[in-house]
C-alpha cells in the first residue's frame, strides 16, 4: 500500500503574500500645488477641445478686429496729418485701440462659457468634486483667454505693420503683451463674478451689450481726448481702457519710449506711461478684490 510522501515545508510558503503587481507599494501622495496645476490644465485642455470642435469662434475673433482697423482706416485716411497726434495717419492712431478693445470683448464674454456650465449642471458637478482648489476653474478661464487675447492681439500687430504703421522693438512688443494681459486679467475676473452674480446667460449677455460700446466710445480709441467735449473728457480719464490704449500708442510712435513718458493729458493732470501702467495694475487688484468674496462663497 502506497503512502503519500508530503513535501517538506519550503521557504516560499512561509513568506508573506505579496499582491501582484507590485501594488503592496504605497504611491506617493501629490502635493496640493502638483494636483491644483493638474486640475486646471485639465480644465484648460477642455476649453480649447471645445474652441477646436466649433474654430469658427476663433476665426470670427480673428477677422473681425482686422475689419475695424481696415474699413476704420479707410474711412478716416484722408484725415489731415497731424490731426491725431504724432500719428502719421489714422490706421497707426487707430491700431492700438483696437488691439485693447478686442482683449476687452474677449475678456467681457470669459463668463458665458461658465454661464452655460452652470446651467447644463456642470459646474455642480466640478463644485461637488475633491478638487484640491476649486479656483482652478477660473484660472482656467482666465489662461484661455489669455490665449485667445494674444492671437488676436498678434494678427493686429501683423496687420498694422501691413498697413504701414510700423511694428515696435523687442522692449515694446513685451510691454504691449503685457499692457493687453494686465487688462485681460482683470476683465476676466470681473466677467466670472457676473457669471456666477446674474441668474442666466441672457442677463449676462445684456450687460456685455450695454457695456461693450459705451466704453469703447468712452475711451481714447477711436479719437484723442482733445477731441471730446469736457464732460467726455472726464469719462474717457476715468475709463481703464484709455490707460491701456495711451502706452500702447505711445509705444507705435516713439521708439525711445520710457515710463517718465507722459502718454495722456487728462482734465486732472498729466499721466506718464509709469502712472498708466500702476492704474491698471490698481484696476486688476480692484477687481480680483472685489470678486474674491463672491466667488468664496459660490465655491464653499
Amino acid at each position: 500500500m502506497s503512502q503519500t510522501v508530503t513535501p517538506p515545508p519550503s521557504n516560499l510558503d512561509n513568506a508573506p503574500l505579496k499582491p501582484a503587481g507590485g501594488a503592496a507599494a504605497i504611491a506617493p501622495q501629490q502635493s496640493g500645488f502638483s494636483e491644483f496645476v493638474q486640475e486646471t490644465s485639465a480644465l484648460t485642455k477642455r476649453l480649447f477641445i471645445q474652441l477646436q470642435r466649433r474654430p469658427s469662434t476663433l476665426i470670427a475673433g480673428l477677422i473681425q478686429p482686422i475689419m475695424w482697423l481696415i474699413l476704420f482706416g479707410a474711412l478716416f485716411q484722408n484725415v489731415p496729418p497731424g490731426l491725431f497726434g504724432d500719428s502719421q495717419n489714422y490706421g497707426q492712431f487707430l491700431g492700438a485701440g483696437i488691439m485693447v478693445f478686442t482683449a476687452f470683448g474677449g475678456a467681457l464674454n470669459a463668463g458665458l462659457p461658465v454661464m452655460f456650465d452652470r446651467e447644463f449642471g456642470f459646474l455642480n458637478r466640478l463644485l461637488v468634486a475633491p478638487l484640491a482648489s476649486r479656483f482652478s476653474i477660473v484660472l482656467a478661464s482666465a489662461i484661455f483667454i489669455a490665449t485667445l487675447s494674444m492671437l488676436q492681439t498678434a494678427a493686429i500687430i501683423i496687420m498694422c505693420g501691413v498697413l504701414g504703421a510700423g511694428i515696435p522693438g523687442i522692449p515694446g512688443l513685451l510691454l504691449v503683451t503685457g499692457i493687453v494681459l494686465t487688462l485681460v486679467l482683470g476683465v476676466t475676473a470681473l466677467s466670472l463674478a457676473l457669471a456666477f452674480a446674474l441668474p442666466g446667460h441672457i442677463e449676462l449677455i445684456a450687460v456685455i451689450f450695454v457695456t461693450n460700446l459705451p466704453l469703447l466710445f468712452a475711451s481714447t480709441a477711436l479719437a484723442p481726448l482733445s477731441f471730446m467735449p469736457k464732460w467726455l473728457q472726464v469719462v474717457a480719464s476715468l475709463n481703464p481702457l484709455s490707460y491701456a490704449i495711451e502706452p500702447i500708442r505711445h509705444v507705435y510712435l516713439h521708439s525711445d519710449w520710457a515710463l517718465s513718458n507722459i502718454v495722456m493729458q487728462t482734465p486732472f493732470a498729466d499721466v506718464s506711461m509709469g502712472a498708466a501702467l500702476l492704474v491698471l495694475v490698481a484696476f486688476d487688484a480692484i477687481a480680483l478684490l472685489g470678486v474674491r468674496s463672491l466667488l468664496g462663497r459660490n465655491f464653499a
